[in-house]
């Protein structure tokens, strides 16, 4: 299998007249400079492809090094295409190539890249089918993997049913080099862009597509230290915005998902500058792939943004903690008050609770309990898109048993490579499974469901119920083993009641429902009414 998919990706990179290329793969072609061109992040260089019976499509090409530029495009249309640069000055300036039908079991060639649905509430592919997202945050796994460390990290995050991988692009505040020693950009004299680091990030990019996982990229990490090494703060709003279009020119022909900024602070003051960035990058025609920003810790920026046409989808971090405030912020705010902005975009958290990470409370290490229980409570406190899982060797990139650089408070971080395996992780797959097994993009959260005196005031045992849309089932997660008592008046038809172990996925009947009900066993469960 894996033979085939490089062989299609090797179609997709061909070039030239008469080359071929699979559908929703990428065609790439290598454009000489003339002398007119002086700045490679100042100049656009505009290449227009059409195809019978549609409208003309633009992409920027990016400067690859001396007097080499690049410009790389994913057809959607199988049939004969044509190319030309708008820009004068390159050769060659036009060309022609032929996309097939892609014929092998990659789902990003067989069905399209995510975007938006119909109803703005989840992602689907381009042929329609629903896409869930479920996301590892790798934050420092592209910038410091070997080939042989990202290959073993994908493999295992397809096997355990992930379809995102989010990392950041460039150096920042955790990671201030790759792994062979070079950053992304430099400022001294002006900013300018290391291609030879983009080369390298080129291989993480086709390594992920190549495994069916989609790119989650955040372009402008905005927290930075004392040494100002994130873009996001470090640059200036103009090279802010000339070096997030560097990267989405390279990238914006692989299957992504854009994140403008990572763990900033998107508000008040700063949002002006966020919206102008954003509306710079990605413009009316250019907005290929969904886009987002992610935020600080229990912030909410979208009511200021819910207006912004480039703005995709809403991410939110509900942190890293285990009190009341935390729980209560997971499971009423966040996610479960974006849904309800208009127009409606997918909502998703995208950065809960850390396995082996310390809460910031109790400064206890957070375990899978915890993970399930932020997961489930953003995935059925809204209309479920999807929801990131997160271990701490992981986002960091550990080798060794050590503290994430700038963050003394998240405790010791275990090597990457043993944390691909805990609990947690392992229960990521079993919720997937769990949500395949009914159409979760039909779910809505309802407390309706509850009687009145199932409220749990200081959210220790906080019931987070949903229902579909049209009636037919619902799913209640319940954070311990306890009684959840149900309005029956709210059933207008013949229902099971089934209990499922979030840790395993294995079903308990447990008849028709009742006004109360006990989960069979100890800890946290799902009730399936259906």
């Amino acid at each position: 299998m894996r033979k085939l998919i490089l062989a299609c990706m090797a179609l997709a990179l061909a070039a030239g007249a008469g080359a071929q290329v699979v559908r929703n793969g990428r065609f790439e072609q290598t454009l000489k400079a003339g002398a007119g061109i002086a700045d490679p992040l100042r100049d656009e260089v505009v290449v227009e492809f059409t195809t019978p019976g549609s409208p003309p499509i633009e992409a920027a090409a990016f400067w690859d090094g001396g007097g080499d530029w690049k410009v790389r495009f994913s057809p959607e249309k199988t049939g004969a295409w044509k190319w030309r640069v708008k820009t004068p000055g390159f050769e060659p300036a036009s060309g022609s190539f032929r996309v097939v039908q892609y014929k092998g079991a990659n789902i990003l060639y067989r069905r399209g890249a995510p975007r938006l649905s119909a109803n703005r509430r989840h992602f689907a592919h381009a042929d329609g089918t629903p896409w869930f997202w479920l996301s590892c945050t790798g934050w420092n796994s592209a910038l410091l993997s070997t080939r042989e460390e990202w290959d073993r990290y994908l493999a295992d995050r397809a096997a355990k049913r992930f379809t995102a991988i989010q990392f950041v692009m460039t150096q920042w505040r955790a990671g201030r080099k790759d792994e062979l020693g070079q950053v992304a950009f430099t400022i001294d004299g002006g900013l300018k862009v290391n291609p030879a680091f983009f080369r390298r990030m080129d291989r993480k990019f086709d390594a992920l597509n190549e495994r069916g996982l989609v790119a989650a990229p955040v372009l402008l990490w905005a927290l930075t230290s004392k040494d100002q090494e994130s873009p996001g703060v470090a640059l200036s709003t103009q090279d802010a915005i000339r070096l997030a279009r560097y990267m989405v020119a390279r990238y914006g022909a692989h299957h992504a998902l854009w994140i403008l900024g990572g763990d900033g602070e998107y508000r008040g003051a700063n949002a002006e500058r966020w919206k102008a960035i954003g509306r710079a990058v990605f413009p009316e025609g250019r907005r290929r792939h969904p886009i987002t920003l992610h935020p600080r810790g229990m912030n909410d920026p979208w009511p200021e943004y819910k207006d912004e046409p480039w703005v995709g989808f809403f991410m939110y971090q509900t942190g890293h903690g285990s009190d009341a405030r935390k729980w209560r912020w997971n499971a009423t705010e966040g996610p479960a008050a974006g849904w309800k902005l208009e127009p409606p975009r997918p909502v998703l958290d995208g950065e809960p609770n850390y396995e082996g990470h310390l809460s910031y409370q109790s400064q206890k290490t957070i375990d899978d309990y915890a993970v399930r229980r932020a997961v489930y409570y953003s995935l059925l406190g809204a209309p479920p898109a999807g929801v990131t899982y997160g271990a701490h060797g992981i986002w960091f990139w550990s080798r060794k048993a050590e503290v994430p650089l700038d963050h003394p408070r998240s405790g010791v971080a275990l090597p990457w490579h043993e944390c691909l395996d805990y609990p947690g992780a392992r229960q990521m797959k079993v919720m997937r499974d769990i949500f395949d097994r009914m159409e979760w993009w039909k779910l809505r959260p309802d407390r309706s469901l509850l009687a009145a005196d199932a409220v749990d005031a200081e959210f220790s045992n906080y019931i987070q119920p949903a229902r579909s849309e049209d009636g037919k089932f619902a799913l209640l997660y319940l954070p311990a083993n306890q009684v959840v008592k149900l309005d029956l008046a709210k059933f207008t038809r013949p229902v099971a009641a089934v209990w499922v172990d979030p840790r395993t996925g294995q079903e308990t009947p447990a008849g028709k429902p009742a006004s109360e009900l006990k989960p069979p066993g100890a800890g946290d469960w799902l009730l399936w009414l259906r």
